[in-house]
Parts: C-alpha cells; sequence; structure tokens
C-alpha cells in the first residue's frame, strides 16, 4: 500500500507539474530570461533523480565568484571565474554494478529557457566546468559530464579492464548526463526546455554525433568540431603514424627539430594556390608539394634543415592514406599545412598515449602492450570489439532532421592530431547515406574548414581561428564567451547555429576572427575572414584588404578538386572512401 501510494501521489505531482509547465510556456516568450525558481538546495532536486543518482553537492553561487573541483578535476583543473549569479549541483550516477559518473549542472539566475551540454577531450575525464562557464554566460543552463573517471586528457589507464567505464566514457556519461541534467533543469524553473544545444570539440565532437546518432531527442542543435568520431580507426591510425617514424636512431626518423622548416617550405610553396599570399595554406588538397626542395641536395634545399630520401618517405606516408596490404582502406592521413602540430603523432619518445595507450588499455587489456606488437590486425580488433561503443561512425541521420535537428560541423586545415580529411569522409558519407543529395544534406547539416586552424583552436600562421567554436572562448580567458566583441551570430557559430535552429536562418558564412597577439584581446584584430559552408570555399575579390571579412566571399566547389588535388606521391582517399560508404551507413 505504502508502494501504491508513492506511486499514485508522484504521479499527480508529475501531472500538476505538466499544468503549471504548460501555463509557463504560453506566458514566457523564447526572447524571456526567466528567473522564477526553487531554492537552490539538495530538497529541490532530490524528487526528480533515478534511483541510481544521488545529490553530491548543491551550492548558489554569486555574481562575480568562481565555481569548479579545482586541481581535484585533473583534466579541468583551471575554473572559471566572474560567473553569473547560479545554482550549482553535482550529481554522481551508478551506471552499472561496477561503475559510477559524475556531471555537474549550472543553472543561472537568469534563464534564456535553453539547454546546452558540453563535451570533453581526449581520453580525460572530469567535468568540464570551464566550458560550463562560457556556456552559461549565454544564459544557457549548462551540463558536462566527468565521462566516468578522472583523469588527464592522455592517460588512458582507467580503462585497463574496466569495460563499464569504458562504456561511460563512450557514449554513457553523456547521455545520462543530459537526461537527467534536463530533468533537474525542469524542476528548479517549473517551466519547459524550449530547445536544446550541443557544443563540443575532438573528443567532445564525437560525443556529440553519437548521441545524435543514438538519441536524435537530445539535441535540438548540435555544433562539432574535429571530430574524433571513427575511434577504432582514427585511434589505431595514431599509432600506425608513430611506427612510420620509429625508432629514433633508424635513418627514417624526423626529429621534431626538422617540423618547422617542413612547414615553412609547406607555405612557400602552396600560400598562393589560393589567389593570395598570406602565409596561410588555404587549400591544402591542391598542395602539389615538390619535395625535392626539402630533399638533402635537391634544388633549393635548406642544407640545414632539409630530409634525407628516407626522411621524405616518412613525411609522404604521414600525407598519405593508411592502406592494408590487401589495398583496403584503413583511415586518412595529414593534409600539408599541419606541420606545426604534427608533433603531436609523430615525435613522443614511444608511440602517442592517444595510440598506444587505446591499444593497450582499451583494445588489448594489456599494459605490457608495445609498439613493436602493432600491426594492421588491431583494426579489425578494433571494428569487432569497438571497445565502449565509442566509434559514432552512424551517417543515417533522418530521424534527427524529421525532428528539425540542425548539425554545424567545422574542422581546421592545420590540424595535427585529428586529421582534417576525417571530417571531409564523414561529411561526405552522410550525404551517401541520406541519398546522395548534397543540397539536401545541406538543409539540417553543414561542414565548415577552417583555414590554418590547429585541433579545435589556434593557429601557427595568424589564420582567423575564433567563432565561438567549443572550448575556444575559454582558451582566451577563464571569464569569457562567445567572440569577445563580435557575440553576434555573424561571428558567432553558435549564436548561429541557434538561429538556424530557432529562426530557419540557414548559416551561409561564418566570420572568424584572431587577434595581433593569437590569445590577447587587447592586441587588436588582426584580421577576420568567412567560413564556407562546404564544399565552397572562401574567395577574395582581388581588391579589398585581405585582411577585411567584406573583401571574401563564398562560393565555388572545393569537392570539384578532390580528384586531381592529391600531392604525388600520396593516395586520394576519396577514391576509396566511396566505395566504403555502405558498410559504414547505419
Amino acid at each position: 500500500m505504502i508502494i501504491m501510494r508513492r506511486y499514485i501521489c508522484y504521479g499527480l505531482l508529475q501531472l500538476h507539474g505538466a499544468i503549471i509547465l504548460a501555463w509557463f510556456a504560453m506566458a514566457v516568450t523564447a526572447e524571456d530570461r526567466i528567473k522564477t525558481t526553487v531554492a537552490c538546495d539538495i530538497a529541490s532536486f532530490g524528487a526528480v533523480l533515478p534511483s541510481n543518482a544521488k545529490i553530491e553537492k548543491v551550492e548558489a553561487v554569486s555574481a562575480g565568484s568562481t565555481y569548479g573541483d579545482g586541481p581535484l578535476d585533473l583534466n579541468y583543473p583551471i575554473q572559471p571565474t566572474n560567473l553569473p549569479a547560479l545554482c550549482a549541483v553535482t550529481v554522481i550516477v551508478a551506471s552499472s554494478a561496477t561503475s559510477t559518473y559524475r556531471f555537474g549542472l549550472f543553472l543561472p539566475a537568469e534563464w534564456n529557457s535553453r539547454f546546452l551540454a558540453v563535451g570533453n577531450g581526449g581520453f580525460g575525464g572530469g567535468i568540464n566546468w570551464l566550458d560550463m562557464g562560457a556556456g552559461i554566460r549565454y544564459g544557457f543552463a549548462v551540463v558536462s559530464t566527468d565521462t566516468g573517471h578522472n583523469s588527464t586528457t592522455d592517460d588512458v589507464s582507467w580503462a585497463l579492464g574496466n569495460p563499464e567505464t569504458k562504456t561511460d566514457w563512450g557514449w554513457r556519461a553523456m547521455h545520462g548526463a543530459v537526461t537527467i541534467g534536463k530533468r533537474l533543469t525542469v524542476a528548479y524553473y517549473l517551466n519547459v526546455i524550449r530547445y536544446s544545444y550541443y557544443s563540443g570539440c575532438s573528443t567532445g565532437g564525437r560525443q556529440g554525433l553519437k548521441e545524435l546518432q543514438l538519441y536524435p531527442q537530445s539535441f535540438d542543435g548540435v555544433l562539432v568540431g574535429a571530430a574524433a568520431w571513427y575511434t577504432s580507426h582514427l585511434n589505431t591510425w595514431v599509432t600506425q603514424v608513430a611506427t612510420y617514424n620509429w625508432p629514433a636512431e633508424d635513418p627514417k626518423h624526423i626529429p621534431w627539430e626538422l617540423l618547422p622548416a617542413i612547414g615553412g617550405e609547406v607555405v612557400k610553396q602552396c600560400d598562393a594556390i589560393d589567389g593570395v599570399s598570406d602565409g596561410i595554406v588555404s587549400l591544402p588538397l591542391q598542395c602539389k608539394l615538390d619535395y625535392a626542395a626539402l630533399t638533402c641536395g635537391g634544388a633549393g634545399a635548406n642544407a640545414s634543415a632539409c630530409l634525407t630520401e628516407s626522411q621524405v618517405a616518412t613525411l609522404q606516408n604521414v600525407y598519405s592514406d593508411w592502406v592494408a596490404p590487401d589495398g583496403t582502406f584503413l583511415y586518412t592521413g595529414l593534409w600539408p599545412g599541419s606541420e606545426a602540430q604534427m608533433s603531436a603523432v609523430l615525435n613522443y619518445s614511444d608511440a602517442s598515449p592517444y595510440g598506444i595507450g587505446y591499444a593497450r588499455y582499451f583494445l588489448y587489456d594489456d599494459a605490457a602492450f608495445t609498439m613493436q606488437d602493432f600491426n594492421d590486425s588491431a583494426v579489425e580488433r578494433a571494428d569487432l570489439l569497438d571497445p565502449g561503443a565509442a566509434t559514432a561512425a552512424g551517417a543515417n541521420l533522418t530521424a534527427f532532421r524529421d525532428r528539425g535537428g540542425k548539425v554545424l560541423m567545422y574542422h581546421g586545415t592545420a590540424d595535427g592530431l585529428v586529421p582534417t580529411r576525417g571530417s571531409n569522409w564523414y561529411y561526405d558519407n552522410v550525404v551517401h547515406a541520406m541519398g546522395g543529395d548534397a543540397e539536401v544534406t545541406r538543409g539540417f547539416f553543414r561542414y565548415f574548414l577552417v583555414p590554418g586552424m590547429q585541433h579545435c583552436w589556434m593557429t601557427p600562421v595568424d589564420a582567423p581561428w575564433a567563432f565561438g567554436g567549443a572550448s575556444q572562448a575559454s582558451v582566451l580567458g577563464n571569464d569569457t564567451f562567445s567572440v569577445p566583441g563580435y557575440n553576434d551570430a555573424a561571428h558567432d557559430a553558435l549564436l548561429a547555429l541557434m538561429d538556424w535552429v530557432e529562426k530557419d536562418v540557414p548559416v551561409d558564412q561564418i566570420v572568424a576572427t584572431t587577434w595581433k597577439e593569437s590569445v590577447d584581446l587587447q592586441s587588436g584584430v588582426l584580421r577576420q575572414r568567412p567560413l564556407c559552408p562546404y564544399p565552397q570555399m572562401a574567395r577574395w575579390d582581388g581588391q579589398g584588404n585581405v585582411d577585411d571579412a567584406g573583401s571574401w566571399s563564398c562560393g565555388g566547389d572545393i569537392s570539384e578538386l578532390h580528384m586531381s588535388a592529391a600531392a604525388p606521391g600520396m593516395s586520394n582517399p576519396f577514391s576509396v572512401i566511396f566505395g566504403v560508404f555502405r558498410s559504414l551507413s547505419m
């Protein structure tokens, strides 16, 4: 009887709450900031938690304060500062008999009726309080999960022998944080969430794609950067790249000290392909490198910073596709122009932890696994097991599209960690899976290349890189959001996504910004330039100031260049990509 009464009472509370929410929904417009809340205390949230979750902490944060876990949060030890007034909630959830995850939720005193989930980075654990701090300044209720563990981005040892924790990292912690976070948000404001969004880069990009593939109802708009979506192939490729360059005593080895000289030669040869000599390789797929200019003894080669023939072969391998002995395409390589960040996969004393760590602790559960044990069979094993169900290769997004969902995806052309061509591949795969009509796909999914940007943010060549992408505001400071000085839909991808979702305004371009000192806002704006939806590219008008966005327009079709753009000695990935589309479609 007690149990029956509890269910009856709970049902009445749900009905009563629904009536209240419906009344508020009629009374509040999307532009209003909702201030009506219940108390910021544990009692306000306990009733809506599922049985496997409990409140760890609730704290009212006054305006101007800071909040987070500080150095205890290994991946995100820097806290956001100068926060607006908010209610901070931390929840711990038992995801299985052997695993738990935590998530944090910021509930602003003045709420814009919208919900935002922010992603994580690498294999790191920890609540991303810093990106939450940026998100709340827009007015969002913001959630982030620790993905089920606490570690730095390149520490994968937590996964050894822990399949349930791998699953939390792969998808479960994000989904749980979003689902429960929404419940808590509604309970706090006694009002409906009008729109839900996601923003994440790298692993965060993969998390966003995975969530919309599995649960298309979770978000109305998804902002995805440099997505590490193909876990089973990308992370094995990272180890494969290391085999090209190690051991260090091998004549083929390229020391990191040579990478700047290689990058300088790439700029010298390929900068002006787009008609503008500005130090930015804007069209890397058209970059046909003359390797003689890099080879010791070659015409024009710098004798103090040149490559032997075996080192040139290593560089060509890094740029090329990874293909199995039987000709099977496994993954794509880096683009010319990524040399300034190439050491991230090429120059660890062993293989990068993003690769060898995945093999040891995810794939083989063997801490003694070494690079010498690695071969192409790792890919087959990874495809078979997909530890944590992390791979986000699903390309049929019909359910997400049909409910009105929108995706903005972006990737820097100078990314030296996650190959940019992987994002081209995923986008083209979506087009194919959705019927093959690129214009139809553009109706809900647009992809933007960011010339000269490295992994998720920053640039080595003074390229415009800031446009409201995931974590970019946090790079500029721990109390910033959007693009400082340009927080509007023309310059901020998240605001542009909101306009597309809520006002049906397609995103035809986004203006990116950089400063004279790349992360010093006080140094003054150096240049701005439009980012264009693939397959378009930014084209200079031939007359105006090249540092002024108004001198550029979007147009052309870069995809027409793919089949003829591969450099000598480099295979073109798109000739084989289309052959594997069907095997990846879900």
